[in-house]
């Protein structure tokens, strides 16, 4: 990969989630938040751990997010039933119709890429994958298996 693809890659990334932060600040929404509650509603309760890694959120300003959410009546937190020293995060029924809101202006950001992307949105989308997964590979630490 050169380093002008690499530039490039950069500016993209950086265009969308201009995009994604402009459509979401409409509906009085954050691109932190969108992600997870999108994790949430999708896979139920979670232990912040998991969530700051969905989010791409260091644990201190994920803490303050979700302390945030709390109190937007977004999300609640409960200590996990089988391990009592874990707090789990879960979408709070206000969650749930808030996201949909999100949803629905993160769809119009995602049609504008594929209006511009024609034919080859699929092939970015498994481009992307195939990038993702090698460098999650990449990064695994010497003896660890990553799941697949």
């Amino acid at each position: 990969m050169s380093d002008e693809s690499l530039r490039q890659l950069s500016m993209v990334e950086r265009a969308v989630t201009q995009r994604l932060d402009e459509a979401l600040k409409v509906h009085g929404a954050e691109i932190d938040q969108w992600r997870v509650l999108s994790l949430l509603v999708e896979r139920g309760g979670c232990p912040m751990n998991v969530v700051a890694e969905h989010a791409m959120l260091l644990p201190p300003k994920l803490s303050k997010l979700v302390d945030r959410m709390v109190s937007a009546n977004l999300v609640s937190r409960r200590s996990d039933e089988a391990d009592r020293r874990r707090v789990l995060v879960f979408a709070a029924p206000r969650g749930h119709q808030a996201l949909a809101r999100w949803d629905e202006a993160v769809a119009e950001v995602q049609q504008q890429l594929r209006e511009i992307l024609g034919t080859d949105a699929d092939l970015l989308d498994d481009l992307l994958r195939r990038l993702s997964r090698g460098l999650r590979r990449d990064a695994t630490p010497a003896g660890e298996v990553t799941p697949g």
